[in-house]
């Protein structure tokens, strides 16, 4: 069965490239809006992007997820929990954060840290 002209190779190739070039470039500007440091100044060391959930990307759903992680010494989150925010962005910015490292510090810490989900446009 003959393709439609309107779909050739290089075509698909042209569109493939272009959406993997807008992907990319979302992705830098999500990462560039992560904060560098928690809101009580506690150096992150290691961070983790969330992963924005497919049907809120779908839905254009985005805003700001606020989540209070509590920090051991050593610097592993220990646990999570949504302050604020879209709860369909809550899980990925909960799942995100429990993955990050912070300074070691002599006690145990509990910061708020804002995942900002902004979708491709």
């Amino acid at each position: 069965m003959p393709r439609p002209s309107s779909f050739s190779r290089s075509r698909v190739s042209r569109i493939a490239r272009r959406t993997a070039a807008a992907l990319a470039l979302a992705t830098l500007a999500f990462a560039a809006s992560l904060p560098l440091h928690a809101a009580d100044e506690r150096p992150i060391k290691q961070r983790v992007t969330p992963t924005y959930p497919e049907l809120a990307r779908r839905m254009h759903v985005s805003g700001v997820v606020r989540i209070a992680a509590t920090v051991a010494p050593d610097g592993s989150v220990t646990a999570t929990k949504t302050l604020s925010g879209n709860h369909m962005l809550a899980e990925a910015a909960e799942d995100a954060v429990h993955k990050w490292k912070f300074a070691s510090a002599p006690d145990e810490s509990t910061v708020q840290v804002d995942i900002n989900f902004m979708p491709v446009q």
